[in-house]
């Protein structure tokens, strides 16, 4: 699944070509995505795209009135193609651009989304948490949220309300390179661990992003092109090879409903 860092990506690779420019048309091949694709989205047409922004996995298209909500879904991607490319099967909807070119969505699963908003407001995104590489999330704001929680610290760093952005793979990456066990209860994880693990997932996030995502399955960014932070994992998906830091076998099953991987050596 898309995470911050891959659709981050993707904000970065469309944004120099598509903000500033007109939107002449939407076409809507197929509405029946997560929630079916809403009629009002047709206001964008003949509308400036002023920015594309970013607010957790959601890519916000900032328009002169109004603005459009994209979600990538499981394994969705945003790229721009010639206004005149054929369509594939899972080609779903494009924004047809001056200049003759489209932003095109596409989502085998159809488990993204395109959305309206009047105002840049939806309760998709009211009670979202901060944003992770934003002053606002700190070690003080998590070792506060986490009191008294007895949720495994992974689990409560995978809570959108928490903070956002930060998806399985990256989660299982901080809490390594900060050195605690993804089962520990997030109560019990002191405020000396909490500035360890926030600097941890700005460090991974940044790496990710830096380096295009993460290439799993079928992600591609808005150029197409694949992320390469794969390359980087220490311990996500490595379960029974040497830990990088101490060379112990690196620990992989499940935690709730998620895969966890974490070196029963280095993180306690």
């Amino acid at each position: 699944m898309p995470e911050l860092p891959e659709v981050e990506t993707t904000r970065r690779g469309i944004e120099p070509h598509v903000a500033g420019a007109r939107i002449l048309r939407v076409a809507v091949r197929e509405a029946r995505l997560r929630w079916p694709v809403p009629p009002e989205v047709n206001r964008a047409a003949g509308q400036l795209v002023r920015r594309v922004a970013r607010r957790a996995k959601y890519l916000l298209l900032e328009l002169e009135s109004g603005c459009l909500i994209v979600h990538l879904g499981m394994s969705g991607s945003l790229r721009l193609v010639a206004a005149d490319a054929p369509p594939g099967k899972h080609d779903h909807v494009d924004l047809v651009l001056e200049g003759g070119s489209s932003l095109r969505l596409t989502d085998p699963r159809r488990f993204g989304c395109l959305l309206w908003s009047d105002d840049g407001h939806h309760p998709l995104l009211e009670k979202l948490g901060p944003e992770p590489l934003e002053a606002d999330f700190s070690a003080g704001y998590l070792h506060a949220r986490s009191r008294g929680r007895r949720v495994a610290v992974k689990h409560f760093l995978m809570d959108g309300q928490v903070v956002v952005g930060v998806g399985n793979i990256y989660a299982n990456e901080a809490l390594f390179l900060a050195g605690i066990a993804p089962t520990r209860p997030a109560g019990r994880v002191s405020l000396a661990r909490y500035t360890a693990l926030a600097e941890a997932v700005r460090t991974v996030l940044a790496r990710a992003i830096e380096a295009g995502g993460t290439t799993l399955r079928d992600f591609v960014g808005g150029d197409g092109k694949p992320g390469y932070f794969a390359q980087e994992l220490r311990v996500y998906g490595r379960t029974g090879q040497p830990c990088p830091r101490c060379g112990t076998a690196v620990r992989g099953g499940q935690l709730g409903q998620r895969s966890a991987f974490w070196c029963p050596q280095c993180q306690r």
